[in-house]
């Protein structure tokens, strides 16, 4: 479904719609979203960006979109560019103890996916209950949203992105974040090749968190298509799990990789290795305007339990 009504799944059936929600940020909301587009507050930054799922019509009664300060425009071409108003280069906003750079940058993004919020909740409550020093890893990582969430609740991370202005920017979140000083480990590398080293060297983590795009190209120009490398990664990072893995989770922006295609691909690979259970719902943004969700992508959860 494209939209749903927000609500709890009923004890022991399934809902049709059903999806893990971004709904506890002050700093950000969705204020509207349709034609294509979506309306956002970033603090007192609002903003106007492409979304292809917001494909329904709104009568934009919101002021803020009349008055945003920035809004990106696609070209016909390609690309797109960002049309500002009054908008600062970058400043900061808070997800409880978190804070973050955000900065509006090429292809309408802004350096952080606020629809994670629930995974970054998810993650960080199992490390806190599990009583012990938890390493994670973050693989295709970013700016660090996962990293920083999960320093925050105590772990060990470890923060791989083939990008060396995305690690830097992770560093700043960190720090932005009382973390400076944290034991993260800072990577710019290609996630799959460090994988590949990890399992040389004999280490193991006790959660994994992967983002991957939905395509790529790497540095001697080798080409990442979701659909062809996810299922040969997911298995390959079983062998980095530690003997009693506290957490998997896996990300997906792709129209293919639907919820129940995640579940199939980590029963395969983590559940029937580790056993404990895995879930795999849309992740979505609560619409101030109406009450309804906007669909972020889908997110594969394994746990141990």
């Amino acid at each position: 479904m494209s939209v749903t009504q927000q609500g709890r799944r009923p004890a022991g059936r399934s809902v049709a719609g059903f999806m893990w929600r971004s709904d506890k940020w002050k700093d950000y909301a969705l204020l509207d979203c349709g034609g294509g587009e979506r309306l956002e507050r970033w603090d007192r930054q609002v903003l106007v960006r492409p979304d292809p799922q917001a494909i329904w019509e709104t009568p934009r009664e919101h002021p803020g979109w009349r008055r945003a300060g920035g809004r990106y425009l696609r070209s016909s071409t390609g690309g797109g560019h960002w049309e500002k108003k009054a908008l600062p280069e970058s400043w900061k906003i808070r997800y409880g103890d978190l804070t973050f750079q955000v900065k509006p940058m090429n292809f309408k993004h802004t350096g952080l996916f606020p629809e994670q919020a629930v995974n970054w909740d998810w993650a960080s409550g199992l490390i806190k209950k599990a009583g012990r020093q938890v390493k994670v890893l973050n693989l295709f990582a970013y700016t660090g949203g996962a990293t920083v969430a999960c320093a925050k609740a105590g772990a060990a991370v470890t923060h791989v992105d083939a990008s060396k202005g995305m690690v830097s920017w992770a560093k700043e979140n960190a720090a932005a974040s009382g973390l400076a000083d944290a034991p993260i480990r800072y990577l710019v590398d290609d996630c799959v090749k460090f994988v590949e080293r990890e399992i040389r060297r004999g280490i193991h983590y006790d959660g994994i968190i992967m983002d991957p795009p939905s395509y790529g190209r790497g540095p001697k120009g080798e080409v990442w298509k979701i659909e062809e490398k996810i299922f040969p990664l997911l298995s390959l990072c079983t062998k980095v799990l530690s003997r009693e893995p506290l957490f998997f989770l896996v990300n997906s922006y792709t129209t293919g990789l639907q919820p129940a295609v995640l579940s199939y691909m980590m029963e395969l690979t983590i559940r029937n290795k580790f056993g404990g259970t895995v879930a795999a719902e849309e992740i979505g943004l609560p619409v101030s305007s109406n009450g309804l969700v906007l669909p972020c992508g889908a997110s594969g959860r394994y746990e141990r339990v």
